[in-house]
């Protein structure tokens, strides 16, 4: 590597590192309560015991701090998917792990409300641990589904046309639910469907991130044998991969790190899918040894960029954050079709 490459290979991420950080500022900062600058160094760095301090401690910071985590999980989880499919469109939801956690909070808030005639959402355990351990558990028995199926399965495609089937199949019971429940549990229903970073209490933050912490520092494992798989089956056998075994550990990581992130924060789209291509633009580079932590980093960084935007004053509350994240994610995807068919004509 050239002296120019090396100075990139230290500029770009200390950039990104940088716009992190004054993001993750910027989401303590702004909100739909407006709070004085003043007010807010006071509050971060005097220890002020003031009402801007509870609603950046109590408030803000957990949300932030669950933006930036999902950004790490779901970006990673994407980049999983796309070298292990060859698929530049592959994105954490592919195998229908995201359809299982909401068919699991369908299976809670909607089949369990019409049985006892009670709208489930509105109690309070259902909005701080009944949806997640729901989500979870629907997305974890399709993960072991998947799993069990890729043992039978050595075609990659076979494997994605089964997880697209187990999302319609899950789809469909979902709709069956919703079509026979109560309003307001619909409601509930379709409000945390839309995603969001809110949901996250200061007791759960612990959990989350060291679940997170476990899937990314697998995935940093797994980084010579991806490289290894984008030169193909055969080559990586004769290296002596063996393949199979190695799909199935990158679909667990990938399935749990999804798994989590639905569960406490419902189904975000694109993040998984933008975040690897603009890694790829950014540093010109198909080695995981970059791509890993450059892609957590950018995740965190769109991830942290979308809930600053959901939250801007002006809005009554939050905005859905797939709204967000499809606005800002959709251009990408685009642009990726239309760049990958100019190289194909060169």
């Amino acid at each position: 590597m050239g002296t120019t490459g090396r100075k990139a290979g230290f500029w770009m991420p200390t950039l990104i590192l940088l716009v992190g950080m004054l993001l993750f500022a910027l989401n303590l900062l702004i909100g739909s309560v407006s709070i004085p600058f003043s007010d807010f160094i006071d509050a971060v760095f005097h220890n002020a015991d003031t009402t801007s301090r509870s609603i950046i401690l109590e408030y803000r910071l957990p949300q932030a701090l669950t933006a930036l985590l999902a950004g790490m999980g779901l970006s990673v989880s994407g980049l999983l998917m796309q070298t292990l499919f060859r698929n530049p469109l592959a994105d954490p939801s592919i195998l229908g792990i995201s359809s299982g956690a909401s068919l699991g909070v369908a299976f809670s808030v909607l089949m369990a409300g019409s049985i006892s005639s009670i709208a489930l959402s509105g109690m309070t355990w259902w909005t701080t641990i009944g949806a997640a351990s729901a989500a979870f558990v629907g997305a974890f028995l399709v993960l072991l589904l998947i799993l069990a199926v890729s043992t039978r399965l050595r075609n990659m495609v076979s494997l994605i046309l089964v997880g697209i089937m187990i999302a319609y199949i899950a789809s469909s019971v979902t709709d069956m639910l919703k079509f026979f429940s109560r309003k307001e549990d619909v409601h509930s229903f379709v409000i945390w469907g839309m995603g969001s970073f809110s949901a996250v209490t200061k007791a759960q933050l612990p959990f989350l991130a060291s679940c997170i912490g476990i899937g990314v520092v697998a995935s940093f494992f797994l980084s010579k044998t991806l490289n290894l798989l984008l030169l193909g089956d055969r080559y990586a056998e004769n290296l002596g991969v063996n393949t199979r075994r190695s799909s199935m550990i990158i679909i667990l990581v990938s399935g749990f790190l999804t798994a989590i992130v639905t569960a406490f924060c419902g189904p975000i789209a694109f993040l998984g899918l933008a975040v690897p291509h603009i890694a790829r633009f950014l540093f010109r580079s198909s080695n995981h040894k970059v791509l890993i932590p450059t892609t957590i980093l950018i995740g965190t960084d769109l991830a942290l960029l979308c809930n600053l935007i959901a939250r801007l004053p002006g809005f009554e509350g939050n905005l859905p954050i797939n709204s967000v994240t499809a606005l800002i994610g959709a251009p990408i995807v685009i642009w990726v079709i239309f760049h990958r068919q100019n190289i194909l004509k060169k």
